[in-house]
């Protein structure tokens, strides 16, 4: 029992750390401390609590069961019920560490500093999910492996990438990413879920929705690699 309970960890913690180690290796300049990688990685752990009161807020006011459809109630779900609360969530602690923060000098510090803090979000997410789906943890594992983390990790490189441009911007630049670091990340949070949410209540397009999933996970993942080479030629213009 021990033994099979380790193993589901392993299958939860794995696309983290694979992911955490993959945005470390792009900091091509000036690597940051791996105790601080890891202390963003803390504070992601704690931003479940911060999303958890988020979501009590948002429950209270009634805006999740906003729409009068399954459509509807599925998108309003979607970003109401988990992409609204857990990127703010995610962003009030990636502020929360920065904001003092000596280390953040580079552009790219930004983004590997917001994976950092996301995949502490979705480490604790996933142990939820497969402990929660011991029957078929495996499955679960593979499917959050290949969707769910990577796309936490998605979201966490725009919101990275916008945080940087506000702290080292200027004029409008600074104002627009200031709302950008918020609004992008929850935008592609939003379509995804809905995305996700759609086929479970719509079996009959379920490959077509499939279809739609992988294509806009291909696009957002090329956007974040785009993010990520513009930020290392920023910094490496400070060189």
């Amino acid at each position: 029992m021990l033994s099979g309970n380790l193993l589901i960890l392993f299958t939860a913690i794995l696309p983290v750390l694979v992911l955490m180690i993959y945005i470390y290796r792009r900091d091509l300049y000036k690597k940051e401390p791996v105790g601080q990688i890891f202390k963003a990685f803390f504070y992601g752990v704690l931003s479940v609590c911060v999303s958890l009161f988020f979501s009590g807020v948002i429950e209270g006011t009634g805006l999740n069961h906003l729409g009068f459809s399954v459509l509807g109630g599925q998108v309003g779900t979607a970003f109401w019920g988990a992409a609204i609360p857990e990127e703010s969530a995610k962003l009030f602690m990636l502020w929360l560490f920065l904001r003092k923060n000596k280390f953040f000098d580079e552009h790219v510090d930004g983004i590997v500093y917001a994976v950092a803090v996301s995949m502490g979000f979705a480490a604790i997410e996933n142990i939820l999910y497969l402990f929660s789906n011991q029957d078929s943890w495996f499955q679960v594992g593979m499917m959050r492996a290949c969707l769910s983390v990577p796309g936490h990790y998605a979201f966490a490189v725009f919101m990275g990438y916008y945080y940087s441009l506000a702290m080292f911007g200027r004029g409008n630049t600074r104002k627009r990413s200031m709302v950008m670091m918020w609004i992008i990340p929850v935008i592609f949070h939003g379509v995804f879920n809905s995305l996700l949410f759609l086929m479970d209540s719509f079996s009959i397009l379920s490959t077509l929705l499939m279809i739609g999933v992988i294509v806009f996970c291909y696009y957002m993942h090329g956007m974040a690699r785009k993010r990520i080479q513009e930020h290392l030629r920023r910094d490496c213009g400070l060189k």
